[in-house]
């Protein structure tokens, strides 16, 4: 075996980096709707009623995690669907 064969198999595949949600700047939907506690269902009502804004990048639809805890610091007396 030479030296480039074992340095191969040695090297480990790049992994995905972990970040806590609180130091991460944006989040999928997925992800958006899990910290809120609610639904994609309800994620996709609150961002077609204008309550949260998204970004774009490619075809990724991200949310603003400062705009997450805006929303969930405010009151909202009135359910999400009527």
């Amino acid at each position: 075996m030479r030296a480039t064969d074992e340095f191969r198999m040695e090297r480990k595949q790049p992994g995905k980096a972990s970040i806590a949600p609180e130091q991460k700047l944006l989040v999928g939907r997925d992800e958006a709707a899990q910290m809120l506690s609610i639904s994609q269902r309800s994620l996709d009502y609150l961002i077609a009623n204008k309550q949260l804004s998204t970004r774009r990048i490619g075809a990724r639809v991200l949310i603003a995690v400062a705009d997450l805890q805006r929303y969930a610091r405010a009151d909202h007396p009135k359910p999400l669907a009527s």
